[in-house]
């Protein structure tokens, strides 16, 4: 399986505090991949340098084999890369169609966009009947469809997914895992920040756990669900985030 995204030796600083020390890893294509660990492991930073919102010190980001780590994000968007960040981050007072259109604000082929969205939302039922509401109105697991939803209009190969269960019901987040599956199963990979090691790894193809900026652990979802050095891999110190 060839990679579709590679973390090549990164080390990362916020002032003197250093966050990552030589991480490295790498998503094949087509498949969901997820990077566990506890508070303060470095998991959102990891996102970050991914989507191009920090730079690294060191080392260097891959994506289809070539280097982006000095592409902007809206640059990465354009190469296929699409965000679910944490806490969802839509804009509130917009209506769901306008946070979705959002998510499609760097392509040019307008009769494609209105193609995807009718697609995106035979994906996401319940947002066709919430096109005209405003996004902050609906409750927080609608919310995460809407970002799910968002990142899709951007056609991207590899989503990327901060924290995607976060704050959600049980119910919805049974309903966030089968959509996640879904969406890979239609072609698009996923490399997803999860505190909840039980659930994604449930999901996952492959894992990796992620210690005081170190992989501490990495494996097959399926060897990690049964390694018992999982729960002592979250046990690390206080660093950034």
């Amino acid at each position: 399986m060839t990679d579709l995204l590679r973390l090549q030796a990164i080390n990362t600083y916020y002032g003197p505090v250093q966050v990552h020390f030589d991480l490295s890893l790498t998503v094949g294509n087509g498949q969901i991949v997820c990077l566990l660990g506890g508070n303060a492991s470095g998991k959102s930073t990891t996102m970050k340098i991914i989507l191009g919102l920090i730079p690294p010190r060191s080392g260097e980001v891959l994506f289809e084999g070539e280097p982006i780590t000095s592409l902007t994000t809206p640059q990465r968007i354009r190469r296929g890369l699409g965000s679910v960040p944490e806490s969802r981050r839509l804009f509130p007072a917009m209506t769901v169609h306008e946070n979705l259109m959002m998510g499609a604000f760097t392509r040019t082929d307008r009769g494609a966009v209105a193609e995807d969205l009718d697609r995106v939302l035979s994906l996401f039922p319940r947002l066709k009947e919430r096109l005209a509401q405003r996004a902050g109105t609906l409750s927080g697991g609608e919310q995460q469809m809407v970002a799910m939803a968002r990142a899709l209009m951007g056609r991207p190969r590899l989503i990327c997914m901060d924290e995607p269960t976060m704050g959600l019901s049980p119910l919805f987040v049974d309903r966030v895992l089968e959509l996640i599956q879904t969406i890979n199963r239609q072609g698009v990979t996923i490399f997803m920040v999860e505190q909840n090691a039980n659930l994604a790894l449930q999901i996952a193809d492959y894992g990796y756990v992620l210690q005081t900026g170190r992989i501490a652990l990495e494996g097959p979802a399926r060897e990690l669900l049964r390694n018992p050095q999982i729960r002592d891999a979250y046990l690390g110190g206080a660093e950034a985030a």
